[in-house]
């Protein structure tokens, strides 16, 4: 049978559009000669929907676009996402054909850790469902089903399915396709079964869908796999009745049968036997990429996709004359065109001439639009409002911050004239420990860097002037120690530990949740551990006011690490 896997970037709440889109696909796939087309989980009404789904006029609204969708299935089978009211709310697969809806598969497993909250929404569903194309037999499945080592993909092939087909929208991390593909592969070796999963693609608030659709055989061995980051129709033919021969001979199945006891409860549809096909697509395997690539392409996505999805036009950057400011505005302009990013340089007394010059000549190199906005004078006009009240009192970090403040009020203004967004710079590192001023740098509506780690900023730099052939982020830039230039002679490592010990210890502590104690048994620096734990702790309060940014690691801050910011435990 010919399958067609429709990785599609669906918008949350557009069901209209997303209608639209998906009818254009399942038109394409017929066009292509396919017999069943799979799309994401939730397609219907993008996913998360999360409180969306509490609202019973976006449910009827999404059951008419269900309707409105099967019409287009003539001649062809698709296994479409969206949520089903039954009594209770499920996450739903439906199976839609010759026009009209078919059946309903409820998804069985609900995550609920990390960034998954299913449980708040849907109930669980129990049934099996096999849809029979002539000989074949396809048990559809949603997301997590397929993650499960157990039932319902060793129940649907108990049952006789040859073909587990899985509508997902599966978040990125990086790494995170290998570990979707190994488990794949162990799914269809164990039950000897194809598997196809259709994975979504796009990006949600901080949410990013990776795509890399994949169809393996019944030995696990790879058939195709479509592309990263993007929108794209895998068209691949595949004989799941070759299964058969495999499951004869392996008898460890029959065991489990016995073990299961009869089959209950599952429903057979009947649907129309695969046509005949002249010749065959060349099966589609696009290359899986290297984590620094995975890293740019997925922030590029999450920024392009939050910019327009939300309907801005432009970005404004203010841009420093080092290194984040600098990745960030490089990776603006790759998600949206360099006519579309605004640089701002705002020097203050302590700015160099070299970071003055950088910043001029990263908006030269990037060609984008540049302006520059001296501060003094509003520092010199906050100082003297502030000087009867100060008088006796030595400057501190208080007139550090101000001339933070005084910056994100100039770039506020530019985006409340302008309607650009403001893009704020910070990385994971300075996130974490809070090395960042309030209502200053943490101004802006998205934060691109906020999942990405200082020593992993500069690897990004030096990877896009690699793939640009020539220096994108001027080399002065990329070797030029670390500083707020807030005072005289101001370098980050005056204030925390270097950034290749600190990020380590953030990794351990933030992703893994290592203990103080563990993490000292581990071998690192007490005082190191000391330090960055202390400042970690401390900065929830901040955290929590930052603008989103894209997920890249299997615990960012926001939606996967929820620590209470009154809080005493010492770590």
């Amino acid at each position: 049978m010919r399958l067609a896997l429709a990785q599609i970037n669906s918008v949350v709440g557009d069901l209209d559009g997303n209608r639209d889109r998906i009818a254009g696909r399942i038109g394409e796939a017929r066009a292509a000669g396919a017999d069943l087309v799979l799309l994401p989980e939730l397609v219907v009404t993008g996913y998360p929907p999360e409180d969306l789904l509490l609202r019973p006029g976006f449910i009827r609204a999404a059951r008419r676009a269900v309707d409105e969708i099967a019409r287009a299935t003539r001649g062809i089978t698709a296994l479409v996402g969206a949520p089903y009211l039954e009594g209770d709310l499920y996450n739903a697969c439906w199976v839609l054909a010759d026009g009209e809806v078919r059946a309903v598969y409820r998804k069985r497993f609900l995550p609920n850790y990390g960034v998954f909250d299913e449980d708040r929404y849907f109930a669980p569903g129990h049934d099996l469902l096999l849809l029979r194309f002539g000989d074949a037999l396809v048990g559809p499945t949603i997301c997590e089903d397929i993650w499960q080592p157990g039932p319902p993909a060793t129940d649907l092939a108990l049952a006789g399915a040859q073909l587990v087909a899985n509508i997902s929208a599966s978040p990125f991390h990086v790494g995170k396709d290998r570990e979707r593909e190994e488990m794949l592969r162990v799914r269809a070796r164990d039950n000897a079964c194809f598997v196809a999963l259709c994975n979504a693609v796009g990006a949600q608030d901080e949410l990013v869908f990776d795509g890399h659709s994949v169809v393996f055989d019944d030995e696990g061995e790879l058939v195709a796999r479509a592309p990263g980051f993007e929108e794209a129709l895998l068209v691949v033919d595949v004989d799941p009745v070759a299964a058969v021969g495999r499951r004869l001979r392996d008898v460890r199945r029959r065991s489990l049968a016995r073990e299961r006891g009869e089959q209950r409860g599952v429903r057979v549809l009947e649907l129309a036997a695969p046509r005949p096909h002249r010749g065959a697509p060349e099966p589609v395997q696009a290359p899986l990429l290297d984590d620094l690539e995975q890293m740019r392409c997925a922030l590029e996505l999450g920024l392009r996709d939050y910019v327009l999805k939300n309907g801005f036009g432009d970005v404004v950057i203010g841009l420093s004359g080092g290194i984040d400011s600098a990745l960030t505005a490089a990776l603006a302009v790759g998600a949206l065109g360099n006519d579309r990013v605004h640089g701002v340089s705002m020097p203050s007394r302590y700015s160099s001439e070299g970071t003055r010059t950088d910043a001029r000549r990263l908006a030269e190199s990037l060609g984008i639009d540049f302006r520059e906005l001296p501060i003094e004078p509003a520092v010199e006009a906050f100082g003297t409002v502030l000087a009867p009240i100060f008088t006796g009192r030595t400057p501190d970090l208080t007139e550090e911050n101000l001339q933070a403040r005084i910056r994100g009020t100039l770039l506020m203004a530019l985006s409340n004239k302008f309607g650009w967004i403001v893009i704020a710079t910070g990385n994971k590192s300075e996130l974490s420990v809070g090395y960042s001023t309030l209502y200053g740098d943490l101004a802006g509506g998205f934060a691109l860097l906020k999942d990405v780690y200082k020593t992993d900023v500069f690897r990004l730099a030096r990877r896009l002037n690699e793939r640009a052939g020539r220096e994108l982020i001027p080399q002065s830039i990329i070797d030029r120690a670390p500083s707020a230039e807030l005072r005289a002679n101001q370098l980050d490592e005056d204030s925390l530990p270097p950034y290749p010990k600190l990020d380590r210890v953030l990794e351990a502590y933030v992703e893994l949740d290592r203990s103080r104690e563990e993490l000292s048994q581990d071998g690192f620096e007490p005082d190191v551990v000391e330090r960055a734990l202390a400042m970690v702790d401390r900065a929830e309060y901040k955290r929590r006011q930052a603008p989103p940014g894209v997920k890249l690691h299997p615990k960012a801050f926001g939606r996967d690490r929820r620590t209470p910011i009154t809080n005493r435990w010492p770590g």
